[in-house]
């Protein structure tokens, strides 16, 4: 079982800047890609920003340019630094990994519980 723990969630102001954590712990052998979704009340979850062990990202349009993704593949953590944030921002974000326990274990996806980001006008 793999748990994933978010942190660096809170309120700011419209132009300022968080940056999100998500430690994975458990049994891990590799994890492969991270990411951050994002669910606003009403909404779908969508995807934010992801990562690859190799470090290849991607963005979803409403974010490129604000908000970086990075990963530490030694700590098994994944960060979002998001700056100029608006107020559509605001959302529960969630973290998500995928990888393996073991090298002959099947493949396991694990979500975080959520962290609450709210950016106001």
């Amino acid at each position: 079982q793999v748990q994933l723990v978010e942190s660096g969630g809170g309120l700011v102001q419209a132009g300022g800047s968080l940056r999100l954590s998500c430690a994975a712990s458990g049994r891990i052998f590799s994890i492969y890609n991270m990411g951050w979704y994002r669910q606003a009340p009403g909404k779908q979850r969508e995807l934010v920003a992801a990562i690859t062990s190799g470090g290849s990202s991607n963005y979803a349009d409403s974010v490129k340019g604000r908000f970086t993704i990075s990963r530490d593949n030694g700590k098994n953590t994944v960060y979002l630094q998001m700056n100029s944030l608006k107020p559509e921002d605001t959302a529960v974000y969630y973290c998500n990994a995928d990888g393996r326990a073991n090298w002959n274990t099947p493949r396991f996806e694990s979500w975080g519980q959520g962290t609450q980001v709210t950016v106001s006008s």
